[in-house]
């Protein structure tokens, strides 16, 4: 049925626009054309088992090692022992084992880093270097896919796909991300572990 706008009287007429307006608010489905709100990622991603790190000591080399996070969250370091890791990031593991070390050291100086995560973000589709992205920082999709070696000659950013498990399914939300490459303010969208980005020709 085909309304005349131009005889229909204008208090039904805001109706109508209000029943729309109120329908298109209540529908919830996978974003097209532009980026779903994402909450800022932390400053740094919290350890966890699996997680390889690498801690120095300059003043002494020898004590240098790469622990793998263990499954009940421990590692075992010289002089100290095990020590409590998981869900800690680098920087606070950082400060714990520059005080647990003080007094251990002549030369203080600790540097902690995360050699390889546990966790991934896997990239296909139209990228240069499709495959597995180690989630070793707070990483959004655009990040993923330059980590790819960017777009290939038939690839497009205009609606790139993010495949993630939600609750035991698969979740699917299209993101604009072109936009981004021609200087335009988006919202960034964070990737979590085991997210699959494919980017379409």
């Amino acid at each position: 049925m085909t309304l005349n706008f131009q005889s229909v009287p204008l208090s039904i007429f805001r109706g109508l626009v209000a029943i729309v307006l109120l329908a298109s608010v209540g529908c919830v489905g996978p974003s097209v054309g532009g980026t779903p709100e994402e909450p800022a990622a932390e400053i740094s991603k919290a350890l966890g088992p699996g997680d390889i790190l690498k801690i120095s000591f300059p003043g002494t080399p020898e004590l240098n090692s790469s622990p793998k996070i263990r499954l009940d969250g421990k590692v075992s370091l010289p002089l100290i022992g095990e020590v409590e890791v998981a869900g800690k990031t680098v920087e606070q593991l950082h400060k714990d084992l520059t005080d647990r070390y003080a007094s251990q050291l002549q030369n203080k100086e600790v540097i902690v880093g995360l050699e390889a995560s546990a966790e991934a973000v896997y990239v296909s589709g139209a990228v240069n270097k499709p495959g597995k992205i180690l989630l070793d920082r707070p990483m959004t999709a655009l990040d993923a896919i330059m980590e790819s070696g960017g777009v290939s000659e038939f690839g497009s950013l205009k609606k790139v796909h993010v495949v993630r498990v939600v609750n035991g399914e698969h979740r699917t939300e299209y993101l604009s991300l072109s936009p981004i490459l021609s200087g335009k303010t988006t919202k960034a969208y964070y990737l979590k572990a085991g997210d699959v980005v494919y980017v379409p020709n």
